[in-house]
């Protein structure tokens, strides 16, 4: 028997092994971000402050970045939630993809609407944009959401089309 041979069959197994399991994670992180992410995105697609704040922390922090509004604490960000709704009332978010691991990750999504209150057009906008967030025990305690507000702009005709 060819023990040279033999060794590097069991090393190949080994390696395989390792890769399946490992990749078996990945699947069942990616599996488990998918699942956090489409909880957001209903949470924001309900139109319902308070289904959305349902799922943050108490002490969330939450930025959205492109307009500077902080949010501190749930009140605030059922606040937030509540001037986005009657802002956009036709509000949706689409999950493009998700990727978090150890309790922090990033959501990609596209956002459509009907600009009503933001800057009182009337016309509707696509924008795609990205949310950093912290999850703790299943929920999120920080997000911080980034978009380039330019684009709204020019697509409801505040600012030239390029």
């Amino acid at each position: 028997m060819n023990w040279k041979l033999m060794a590097k069959a069991m090393i190949s197994l080994a390696v395989l092994a390792v890769l399946a399991i490992g990749g078996s994670r990945i699947v069942a992180a990616s599996s488990e971000a998918d699942a956090i992410a489409a909880k957001f995105v209903a949470g924001w697609n309900s139109h319902d402050p308070a289904k959305l704040v349902a799922l943050f922390t108490d002490d969330v922090f939450y930025e959205d970045v492109a307009f500077g509004e902080l949010s501190h604490g749930k009140v605030e960000l059922s606040k937030f939630a509540a001037s986005e709704f009657e802002g956009v009332p036709d509000l949706e978010l689409k999950l493009v993809r998700a990727a978090i691991h150890d309790g922090h990750g990033t959501i990609e999504w596209s956002f459509t609407g009907t600009d009503k209150g933001v800057y009182k057009t009337g016309k509707k906008f696509t924008v795609r944009g990205v949310s950093v967030v912290d999850v703790r025990d299943g929920k999120f305690s920080r997000s911080l959401d980034f978009y380039d507000v330019a684009t709204v702009m020019r697509q409801v005709g505040v600012l030239p089309a390029q």
